[in-house]
């Protein structure tokens, strides 16, 4: 029976409800709607208020937490413009299907509905980014809304949004905190058999199956490699895939997409049957036609999204894979022969492209990239921007079971990297954690550099210098248009870190690669690794269409009409160079 305490406050079992939830910390900005809420955290022992200088890092930082976590997480932002900032890193940790709960503090609730001083609706403003958003209006509603709130997160995997009056937190509370009662969501969904038996049934008459695979064998590696031993089947992977299932994996044949390769392009559009495994790869263009396609994903509303479906398995992969195996005849192998040789020679070019020769500048973006990942811990955190830190990051860095890659693959937002790095060495403090950071993304939420030194959080954020939105050039030089809105002023992150008191190296010529990040590797704190890389590096997809090349070719002929033929001439000295 719980015993009344007079001095009890809603904050106080609002706090209490999300510990008894296993959360260690909430990242926000504090704002006097959120005063008691901060004050009830102040009082609290084992839970702690995680000061970010943007809330939109606030999201980040929390979605960044849950992915290496696994955990639910939590951020907060007070009243109107407060938790409007979160809005985009709450888009990002929906789609990225991470527990995410979200505090929106509201205007006192005597105001509501005047116009009144930094009044907005945020029930209805964080409906697109969440499954769960409900307001609180009266004491009595805490903690059951809130647990309502915190299951709905982790069983569905998603973003939940509690709307709470700052007025509504000083109250006196009128009920205890309560616990959860769940650890996670469903440990085990598999598909009817008669689905099964008809998915083996199509595979068994295939001659040339390829595997796609996604997130969603996270979980599942040993089955994916024993099903693709059986049907000899290539394996690619989207990129959010590439950590669970490039390495040691005899059947791996790369990524598919914009930034894939072109073994994994020709292993899909050979195959005669595609098996896809918890993926849900968005670009149509590059699924093939006149093929079969069968379907795993224990989301139903998933199935057949991307592309026309034979058979769709509502499953998780790792069960489903496992009932599926016993049904599947032994394949034959040339398939596979074809796609891995494929690999090997791709593999190898890239590779050739990933070096740096002494006083030879700029500093190609390949050869930084291969140099972390020589470079960085076997159980290092990778966090890469979107753009071309995400190109070199998905070509270059080797994954081995214990390295992570965490970046915005889902909603391919800038700024994503720095931001969840803070949630991660958060959470993680032991384990290094390394930032692809474009100049674009770094400078977006520089603000938040000051986070790292405030809270002494030990990352590595290494900084793609080139000087311009590089990615954005590209699909403007693919298109046939020239390049415009695109370029920064020349810029020196490195003095920008000293200047906040972040220790920070500059890096030129090749050469300094290797002992700038060897120095801010060893470093014991934040560290800034500011490096000018190339341009006019370009990052092909692995097939070019030729309304592609008719653009490049467009793009490089209005670029000489127009005086610009210096920067034609550099990105070819930089594309051939060898």
């Amino acid at each position: 029976m719980w015993k009344k305490d007079p001095l009890a406050k809603v904050a106080d079992v609002f706090v209490e409800t999300l510990m008894k939830a296993g959360v260690k910390r909430v990242y926000g900005v504090a704002g006097d709607s959120l005063n008691g809420f901060t004050d009830a955290i102040r009082s609290h022992e084992g839970i702690e208020w995680q000061m970010v200088r943007h809330e939109e890092v606030a999201a980040f930082a929390a979605g960044g937490e849950s992915q290496i976590s696994g955990q639910l997480t939590v951020c907060a932002g007070s009243c109107g413009p407060g938790n409007l900032h979160l809005i985009n890193g709450l888009h990002d940790c929906h789609r990225s299907r991470v527990p995410v709960l979200a505090i929106a503090a509201q205007i006192p609730s005597a105001e509501m509905g005047t116009n009144y001083f930094q009044e907005t609706h945020p029930e209805q403003i964080f409906l697109s980014c969440s499954d769960f958003c409900e307001v609180i209006s009266t004491p009595e509603q805490v903690p059951r809304v809130l647990a309502i709130a915190m299951r709905t997160a982790i069983a569905k995997r998603c973003v939940a949004v509690v709307v709470i009056p700052g007025d509504i937190l000083t109250k006196l509370a009128s009920s205890p905190a309560i616990g959860l009662g769940i650890s996670g969501p469903a440990a085990s969904v598999l598909p009817p058999a008669q689905s099964l038996a008809d998915a083996a049934k199509l595979l068994n008459e295939t001659k040339k199956i390829t595997i796609l695979a996604g997130a969603g064998c996270a979980e599942a590696r040993a089955e994916v490699l024993a099903v693709a031993e059986v049907l000899q089947a290539p394996i690619i992977v989207a990129l959010r895939g590439k950590e669970y299932l490039e390495y040691d994996n005899p059947y791996y044949v790369g990524l598919n997409g914009l930034i894939g390769m072109p073994s994994a392009y020709r292993a899909m559009q050979e195959c005669d049957t595609l098996l896809m495994l918890g993926t849900d790869f968005p670009y149509s263009q590059f699924y093939p036609e006149g093929i079969n396609v069968i379907q795993v994903d224990i989301r139903g509303e998933q199935l057949g999204r991307r592309t026309r479906i034979d058979v769709g398995l509502i499953g998780d992969v790792k069960y489903t894979l496992h009932a599926l195996k016993p049904l599947l005849t032994k394949h034959n192998s040339s398939h596979l022969k074809d796609s891995t040789e494929r690999f090997r020679k791709i593999r190898k070019e890239l590779d050739e492209r990933a070096v740096g020769e002494r006083g030879k500048s700029p500093i190609h973006p390949q050869y930084l990239t291969k140099c972390i990942s020589d470079l960085a811990a076997e159980d290092a955190v990778f966090l890469c921007d979107v753009g071309t830190p995400t190109t070199w990051a998905a070509r270059y860095l080797k994954m081995n079971g214990k390295r992570r890659l965490i970046g915005s693959f889902n909603h391919g937002t800038m700024a994503n990297a720095m931001p969840q790095a803070i949630g991660v060495q958060s959470a993680a403090p032991s384990r290094q954690v390394v930032t692809l950071s474009g100049d674009g993304g770094i400078s977006m939420l520089l603000g938040d550099l000051l986070t790292l030194r405030q809270l002494n959080l030990a990352v590595k954020v290494v900084v793609f210098n080139n000087g311009a939105l590089g990615f954005v050039e590209q699909e403007m030089k693919a298109a046939g248009v020239e390049t415009y809105a695109t370029g920064f002023t020349p810029t020196n992150f490195a003095n920008i870190a000293s200047g906040a008191g972040i220790r920070a190296w500059r890096v030129e010529t090749p050469e300094q690669v290797i002992p700038a990040l060897r120095e801010a590797f060893a470093h014991p704190g934040p560290a800034v690794i500011d490096v000018v890389v190339a341009r006019q590096e370009l990052s092909l997809p692995p097939t070019i269409t030729l309304a592609q090349a008719a653009g490049f070719n467009l793009y490089m002929l209005k670029a000489m009409l127009h005086g610009d033929g210096h920067e034609v001439l550099d990105m070819a000295k930089t594309n051939l160079w060898r």
